[in-house]
């Protein structure tokens, strides 16, 4: 459980906040001690900064240029006994100590630096300085100071520290203020308020994290429908829309692989189905042909042949067809564009196409206004497009039916309308013609392997175009598409 709560990014999170809480708590104190005692002592000095330069006026302290030391006791005695916090000394004009009102095991040093004190006086006690602290030379203290003159020269000085070793620690004096313990306690409390506000703040914050987990947990086991709930615009709620977006992904991509999958199983299907008629046709024929070898006459012996040639054109139509789409889904297949003109190649296929719509007494005509510009396009691909929808068009269309090419220029394209006015299909059958294998239901027998328009619709994408039907039933089909035309520079 503890090892739990460590790994858990809230309670990182608050160890964090509450560490640094307590170092600006700590350094806020410690601030207002050391801000407490400077102002304290910079109020000491302030007050008693004419206090060396009237030791001064009220004594002699040299006589003949020799220390007065009678005198310097006296008023030691008289200072120490007014306010027993000050030490004075009396100092020559090098800043040796001569005397002083102190114990002589405690002074440590022998003479004390003049730099603080020429600066004190010079600014007349205004300026806030630290002086030599002739006790422990490495804790500075606030002092007084006044020159000694006699005709015009410096013969020493008057260096009063305010704050002797009885009131060495200003810390001692604060902590028995109960002003200052009173706002040390407020300030404890306020951190303590500051520090349960911001544990409340956390956990608001961590909780959109929370859900976040939940939701993430919840997709790794499978639930692709859950979804973060996103309510303002911050880092958080940005994160949440963005997995979202991955989630939506994610769930689009696996419905794909399922119809991908299902698309897979029905191809399999499909092809075993359409590969085994033909196979088991060719099959039987050619057993046939050897069983009865001996006997067959040479009109049937060709009779058979034909059929068995019919068979494998078939299963090789077939096969080239499931290659060319599957190369087309793959995108092995890349157009490679390049000018030429649809009339001339729709002409020419309506050509190729006459004598087997002859045969079945259909009508093949085409219709396209003078001048037309050339498209860009990949020519062969496009002829396999228009190929297709004639192959599929006279199928479709019953003897003395008609099929009809049109071509019309129309904002920067030419559109290509192949129609004809065969059986129609049904509002039920429209919606999947361009799936694979998918044969329009007729009373007939299928005719085909169901994979030509799927070719034609997948050509036209590779191209950027798409293909558009419109029919009815025994009234006829009508199949769009456009292709656009050359851009001159």
């Amino acid at each position: 459980m503890l090892k739990k709560l460590s790994q858990s990014l809230y309670w990182k999170l608050s160890a964090i906040f509450l560490l640094l809480l307590t170092l600006v708590g700590a350094a806020y104190i410690y601030l207002t001690l050391f801000q407490t005692e400077m102002y304290f002592a910079e109020t000491s000095q302030k007050i008693n900064a004419m206090l060396a330069e009237h030791i001064v006026n009220d004594i002699q302290p040299f006589v003949d240029g020799k220390p007065n030391l009678v005198a310097m006791e006296e008023i030691f005695h008289d200072v120490m006994v007014v306010n027993p916090s000050v030490e004075v000394y009396l100092l020559d004009e090098k800043g040796t100590i001569l005397t002083f009102d102190a114990p002589k095991e405690k002074v440590k040093v022998s003479a004390v630096s003049l730099g603080p004190i020429n600066e004190f006086i010079s600014s007349r006690g205004k300026k806030f300085v630290l002086g030599d602290n002739p006790r422990d030379i490495s804790k500075p203290k606030v002092f007084s100071a006044a020159e000694v003159r006699m005709n015009n020269m410096v013969y020493g000085y008057i260096y009063v520290i305010l704050g002797g070793e009885d009131y060495d620690s200003i810390a001692e004096r604060i902590v028995d203020s109960h002003i200052l313990s009173l706002g040390l306690r407020g300030l404890l409390l306020s951190l303590v308020g500051a520090g349960a506000i911001g544990l409340v703040a956390l956990a608001f914050v961590t909780r959109k994290l929370r859900r976040m987990t939940r939701t993430v947990n919840a997709l790794k086991e499978g639930d692709y429908s859950q979804r973060v709930a996103v309510r303002s615009n911050d880092e958080l709620d940005q994160l949440g829309a963005a997995f979202n977006e991955m989630a939506d992904t994610i769930k689009s991509n696996l419905e794909e692989l399922t119809r991908a999958d299902e698309l897979r199983r029905e191809l399999i299907a499909n092809v075993s189905h359409d590969l085994r008629t033909p196979l088991a046709s060719v099959q039987g024929y050619i057993e046939t042909v050897l069983m009865k070898n001996e006997t067959l006459s040479a009109d049937e012996r060709r009779e058979y042949l034909r059929t068995i040639l019919g068979g494998t054109e078939r299963l090789n139509k077939l096969v080239q067809e499931l290659f060319e789409l599957s190369k087309l889904e793959a995108k092995q297949t890349r157009p490679k564009p390049e000018p030429f003109s649809l009339p001339e190649l729709v002409n020419d296929l309506a050509q190729k196409f006459a004598p087997q719509a002859e045969q079945k007494g259909i009508a093949i005509s085409t219709d396209s206004p003078k001048g037309l510009p050339f498209v860009n396009a990949d020519i062969g691909l496009i002829e396999r497009v228009l190929q297709n929808l004639f192959e599929n068009a006279i199928t479709y269309t019953p003897s003395g039916g008609r099929v009809n090419v049109v071509l019309e220029q129309r904002d920067g394209k030419i559109r290509t309308r192949v129609e004809n006015t065969g059986i129609g299909i049904s509002n039920n059958d429209l919606p999947f013609i361009f799936n694979r294998f998918y044969q329009v239901r007729t009373n007939k027998k299928p005719i085909g392997s169901g994979l030509g328009l799927a070719i034609v619709k997948k050509i036209l994408e590779a191209h950027g175009e798409d293909i558009s039907v419109e029919s009815r039933v025994n009234e006829g089909t009508k199949f769009v598409f456009e292709l656009p035309l050359v851009v001159h520079s």
